[in-house]
């Protein structure tokens, strides 16, 4: 990672300036708008500005916002360089919360002289053969896999390493445009890979599937966390239960994540941030890496970090962006998850009320994405639902069977939309 940071002019602002990504909203831009110790300018690209709501828009119509255009990277550094000139506060700090922009974004910011990840530490966060090969190169198991430009690529891999496999985009997140196959009847049903992409296939590994988190100053991992999946991500595209559950701090953990996360960030070459990874614990007590991401992670398992131990995460993760070490004091030893509440394509008739969910034991929010007269078109994605809510427990097993008992009690009923 480079850390080379530009020099504030004489007379400029003594609070920390940040070029922030900002290509969707999330609970993390939207706590770092809030914050009056850091001076935010919001970095967009053209590619994504379709993705940001007119009242997102109008929230941070008060800001300072360069737009992009996703090409010619080298003519627009030159440009905002240029703007940067009529700025009151120049940036000298760096974050891009956003998966989808990291291969724009961090030679943008090269570019401008902001602090940025090289080029083969994009490739190893975000493209997954690369992303593998580096786990083997750091000495961390993970699973077999091939770069394949057709089905019949897919069959000769399974016919090698078994059945189910694996079949996605190398730049995939949030499973979309994943399948796993369990035989040829159901690989003659996927559609064959675009060849305007990339696509890997690897073996499906069993086992019990965890989220690894760590905040990072310095190359040093500050703290480290541990969610479960209470079944793997990519069985709740087939409508398995779709959670994230971070452990108590005082619970016994299976592995050691703090020394997990540290090799990882280690073997990538982090300096500061959060990092993210994947890995499962196969039923012989070895543990694979799946994948990993220099960002902070989706859906709500950086909240549910945050409320198991009672600290704002978010204001911790933009610090480490900001040259700060977070000092961090727990108030909470509980665990928390999120629980992303069924979604189905069609308008909606009925849902589940806030006030009827929040009666339900362990339920501390509910955020609603539907109502009744909306109209539900969800994609296929790990991240598709019609809401959530973060249910705590002593352990991360009470509060699983907290959740099932709100998945009981959750209704949604849709009626199909007229052409």
């Amino acid at each position: 990672m480079t850390t080379h940071m530009t020099t504030p002019a004489p007379g400029t602002s003594t609070l920390p300036v940040v070029l922030l990504v900002d290509g969707r909203p999330s609970s993390f831009v939207r706590n770092a708008l809030s914050r009056d110790d850091v001076h935010i300018v919001l970095l967009r690209f053209a590619s994504a500005v379709k993705d940001l709501p007119e009242e997102y828009l109008e929230l941070t119509a008060h800001l300072p916002v360069f737009l992009a255009q996703d090409e010619n990277l080298a003519e627009e550094a030159e440009r905002y360089l240029e703007w940067t000139g009529t700025l009151e506060h120049v940036p000298t700090y760096f974050c891009n919360p956003q998966e989808p922009l990291q291969e724009v974004a961090q030679p943008f910011a090269g570019l401008v002289g902001l602090p940025h990840l090289t080029r083969e530490q994009v490739a190893w966060v975000r493209h997954k053969t690369a992303m593998k090969d580096r786990f083997a190169e750091i000495g961390l198991r993970c699973a077999a896999y091939r770069e394949v430009g057709s089905l019949d690529d897919v069959a000769r891999f399974a016919d090698e390493q078994g059945w189910p496999v694996v079949l996605k985009p190398i730049d995939s997140f949030a499973c979309i445009g994943t399948y796993r196959i369990e035989g040829p009847d159901e690989l003659a049903k996927v559609p064959e890979p675009d060849p305007g992409r990339r696509w890997m296939v690897e073996e499906y590994i069993q086992g019990t599937e965890y989220q690894l988190c760590a905040l990072v100053s310095g190359g040093k991992v500050v703290d480290s966390y541990l969610s479960l999946n209470p079944v793997p991500i990519l069985e709740v595209l087939d409508g398995a239960i779709n959670a994230n559950i971070t452990f108590a701090p005082g619970e016994e953990l299976p592995l050691d994540v703090r020394s997990v996360t540290q090799d990882l960030v280690d073997g990538f070459g982090l300096d500061h941030g959060y990092f993210h990874a994947e890995c499962f614990l196969m039923r012989d007590g070895t543990l694979c890496v799946g994948e990993a991401a220099a960002r902070i992670t989706g859906c709500e398992v950086p909240a549910n970090h945050g409320l198991s131990r009672g600290f704002d995460i978010h204001r911790a993760t933009l610090d480490t962006y900001l040259g700060r070490t977070p000092v961090l004091e727990y108030s909470e030893d509980r665990a928390v998850g999120d629980l992303l509440l069924p979604v189905k394509p069609g308008r909606v008739v009925h849902i589940s009320t806030e006030e009827e969910l929040l009666r339900l034991p362990g339920v501390l929010a509910v955020h609603l994405k539907l109502a009744v007269g909306d109209v539900s078109e969800p994609p296929r994605a790990s991240h598709a639902s019609s809401g959530y809510v973060h249910v705590t427990g002593r352990t991360a097993a009470e509060a699983e069977q907290r959740m099932r008992g709100v998945l009981e009690h959750f209704v949604l009923k849709t009626e199909p939309v007229e052409p």
